[in-house]
């Protein structure tokens, strides 16, 4: 049976993913079977874990699953680990508008101990206030230790645990302003490991800091036991043999459904739109996931191959299916942020524009009535810096945002082919 544990903290931009990714590779350098997840629905986040576990992270939303989903889920998560490590989501009780979908929110279903890693760079003995009120804000879950993160010196950090020491949560160590460890950003959240140069190497160099630095063994002691045994919901596969696109350019896609669809019966295979590759001639569906087309709309527009593949598939009646970034390279042409217009599929009646962005972010409730082998009602998020111009009649989706507030219908369904910018995390709970 595996043990889990949550690391959280009190905002945004305090190193939870640092600090996850070089708990990850220590655990693993000391013999520990790890796992982990991702709160939430980021992609991006989730895929550093691997730099060092060299496997798929999972994403457990507590926003668009159920409680008894999300147990599911991390169960499936744990298996065959001794211990899963589970990345939280902006500050421990940051959440949707509606107030649902908090790290916290995750903690008191999976009923699991949280680690809160602070980022005491502008900090001295206020540390205590800060860690007192975020472990006893709410009776339903437990912050069971700390991890300080940016330390100034060998001083600063007596000062800081001396601060802690009359609070009963376990102190796990700090670690110290590192330029080393630095991860660039860009309009949707980190940069992707696959295009960050020294990712592997502040992989590393995290594993070395965690090591020297934190009390893994402390950290180990308090993990507590997954109990969980229900079997998660799954959605249909697309079709018994789906072709994904999966690129620099296709790289958002939960590893949940990829598994799920396996699990199901259905064969998976692989292409890449920017090799300009063609789907599998006998796949009978095909799905292009979001991603950054906008930063490879040239190559995409003159991948001859890709295009013909993805119109004979069409002429053959398949299912296609497109989020966000795949939505927008079904349409009729993308333009970039330097005005720059390339032509994309042509599938779908729209056209996609960035060169005035705007950010476009939030949970979503959907339902629909299409081709799409998914119950009627599902739950996903949008989060793009795109817009979209075209007429189109008929939308994929109507739609509400977290608090089921109607927002615009969103996408376009034409025949076997659809997309829109929502990405697809669950079907809504019964």
């Amino acid at each position: 049976m595996a043990n889990g544990l949550i690391i959280a903290a009190p905002s945004s931009g305090s190193g939870k993913t640092l600090i996850t990714m070089g708990l990850l590779g220590a655990l693993k350098n000391r013999g520990v079977k790890v796992a982990s997840a991702k709160t939430g629905p980021d992609y991006i986040d989730a895929s550093f874990h691997a730099l060092t576990t060299k496997r798929p992270a999972s994403n457990l939303d507590p926003w668009a699953m159920s409680e008894q989903q999300l147990r599911a889920r991390a169960t499936t998560a744990a298996d065959g680990a001794d211990l899963l490590l589970i990345e939280g989501v902006m500050g421990l009780f940051d959440g949707a508008v509606s107030g649902k979908g908090s790290t916290a929110d995750l903690a008191a279903a999976l009923d699991l101990p949280i680690i809160l890693v602070v980022d005491v760079g502008s900090m001295a003995q206020s540390i205590a206030a800060v860690v007192h009120g975020f472990s006893t804000l709410r009776q339903d879950i437990k912050v069971a230790g700390a991890i300080l993160n940016r330390v100034a010196s060998a001083r600063h950090e007596q000062m800081l645990k001396s601060a802690l020491e009359p609070l009963d949560i376990s102190y796990l160590g700090a670690l110290g302003r590192d330029d080393e460890l630095t991860i660039p950003s860009r309009h949707l959240g980190l940069t992707l490991p696959q295009d960050f140069d020294a990712a592997n190497a502040v992989a590393m160099t995290s594993v070395e800091r965690i090591e020297k630095n934190i009390d893994l063994s402390v950290l180990q002691s308090i993990a507590m036991p997954i109990r969980y045994t229900s079997t998660p919901k799954r959605l249909a596969p697309l079709g018994q043999h789906v072709a994904v696109a999966r690129d620099a350019a296709f790289a958002f896609i939960y590893p949940h459904f990829l598994s799920d669809w396996q699990g199901m019966g259905a064969q998976i295979s692989f292409f890449s739109p920017l090799r300009d590759e063609a789907p599998a001639l006998d796949a009978d569906a095909i799905f292009l996931p979001g991603g950054y087309p906008e930063l490879h709309a040239e190559h995409i527009s003159n991948a001859s191959t890709f295009a013909k593949g993805m119109h004979l598939a069409t002429d053959a009646g398949k299912l296609i299916y497109g989020e966000c970034g795949g939505y927008m390279v079904l349409g009729q042409s993308l333009t970039n942020k330097q005005g720059e217009t390339q032509n994309m599929l042509g599938l779908l009646p729209h056209s996609s524009n960035i060169n005035k962005p705007r950010r476009q972010l939030g949970y979503r409730q959907l339902s629909h009535q299409s081709p799409l082998p998914w119950p009627k009602k599902l739950r996903g998020h949008e989060f793009h810096y795109s817009s979209q111009s075209g007429e189109i009649d008929n939308c994929l989706f109507e739609a509400t945002d977290a608090q089921g507030t109607p927002v615009a219908p969103m996408g376009c369904v034409l025949g076997s082919i659809m997309g829109s910018y929502a990405h697809i995390i669950d079907q809504a709970a019964e």
